[in-house]
Order: structure tokens, then C-alpha cells, then sequence
């Protein structure tokens, strides 16, 4: 996937990726990927629905990559973010299995194009390194966030991490991801028995006996 211009204007990022404008144009990002694809979400098609200029789309944000970093970015905000109330409830180990699988289960459900984003930007990251550093920054954060819960679940005595938390989020994640890739290509496969296999691994990874 070809970035649509290769330069961007000397500004600031606290100046940049603020405000009302910008939350418009992400939204509009996301709103054509699920009309069209990635492919086919130009700017001439965001900035028709976010009702801006297409140049303040390369304002902004440069290139497509970067625009869907930042969908990708806020994105993973809501999905990690929609995890912390119910952990934070959870009383035992199953409560936390629970929060895992349905939530992973439900962005699959409700959201495959959170993850084919994600498979679009990692290939694109081959080729280009400023989006292959800026994926590695999402990933991070949202590690650091989820690492974060389950030391607060040890500390509470309903979890007993078997390895490090950022190290049970990093497989996690993976397993997640590739899961998904896999469930995505063959969407008519019976994987019923896959959720009763990651849920017991995930209870070796989280549950140390």
C-alpha cells in the first residue's frame, strides 16, 4: 500500500493530532475502511466524510499510513480501555479468563477490521520504518496498560502470573492476533474447540499452581 504523498509540513506534534478536526478525520478513516477497505479509502473519500479539506488531511497526518496509525492508535485506546472496568471487578481467575476470551472473542466478532488494520499496517511497516516504529509504539502502550491490571490482580491474590506480566501480555496479544488471522481466512471453520483451548492457556500463563 503506497503512501499518497511522501512530506509533511514542520509542525509540531502537540500541534498536530488535537482537536475536533482531527477525531473527524479518524472517524472518517474508519468509517471508509468499513465501506470500501483499506485500499480503497483514499483521501479524496475521508475528506469527503469528514467534511475537510484533503489538504488538511496531508496537514495532519502526511501520509495514509499515518492517518491509519492513528485510527489503529485510538482504536486499541477503546478495545484495552474497555477491558479495565471489568478486570478491575474481577474476584477470581475465571472472572479474568472470562474478560480475555469474550473480549477478544466480541473484537472478532463486532470488529474484524481492527485486525486486518493491523495486518495491513504490519505489512506496510516491511517496507516503511517510521510505520513500523509507530505500530511497535501502539503495541507498547497498550502491553505496558494490560501488564499494568494483571500486577494489580497478583498484588489482590486472584491471579499468580507464571512469567513476567509484560511477557504473559506479549504472548497474549500474539495469540490473539494470530488467531485471528487464521480465523479471518477460514471464517467457516468450527473453532469452538480453539476458545476451550486458548482459555486453558491462557489459565497456565495467568495461574501458576
Amino acid at each position: 500500500m503506497a503512501p499518497e504523498i511522501s512530506t509533511k509540513p514542520e509542525t509540531r506534534p502537540d500541534e498536530r493530532l488535537t482537536g475536533d478536526k482531527v477525531q473527524r478525520i479518524v472517524d472518517a478513516m474508519r468509517t471508509c475502511i468499513a465501506q470500501r477497505g483499506i485500499t480503497g479509502a483514499t483521501f479524496e473519500h475521508v475528506s469527503r466524510e469528514a467534511g475537510v479539506s484533503r489538504g488538511l488531511l496531508h496537514y495532519y497526518f502526511g501520509t495514509k499510513e499515518r492517518l491509519l496509525i492513528e485510527v489503529l492508535r485510538s482504536d486499541a485506546e477503546v478495545r484495552i480501555g474497555a477491558l479495565d472496568q471489568p478486570l478491575e471487578a474481577a474476584k477470581t481467575a475465571d472472572d479474568v479468563l472470562d474478560v480475555f476470551v469474550a473480549g477478544a472473542e466480541e473484537i472478532l466478532q463486532s470488529d474484524p477490521g481492527f485486525y486486518v488494520l493491523i495486518f495491513e499496517l504490519f505489512t506496510a511497516g516491511r517496507q516503511n520504518p517510521e510505520i513500523r516504529a509507530e505500530l511497535a509504539q501502539v503495541y507498547e502502550g497498550s502491553r505496558r496498560h494490560v501488564a499494568e491490571i494483571l500486577r494489580r490482580k497478583e498484588a489482590e491474590g486472584v491471579l499468580s502470573l507464571r512469567f513476567e506480566a509484560e511477557t504473559c501480555v506479549t504472548f497474549m496479544f500474539g495469540a490473539a492476533d494470530g488467531a485471528a488471522l487464521q480465523r479471518l481466512t477460514d471464517p467457516g471453520r468450527d473453532y469452538s474447540e480453539l476458545l476451550e483451548l486458548e482459555r486453558g492457556i491462557l489459565r497456565y500463563v495467568l495461574v501458576a499452581d
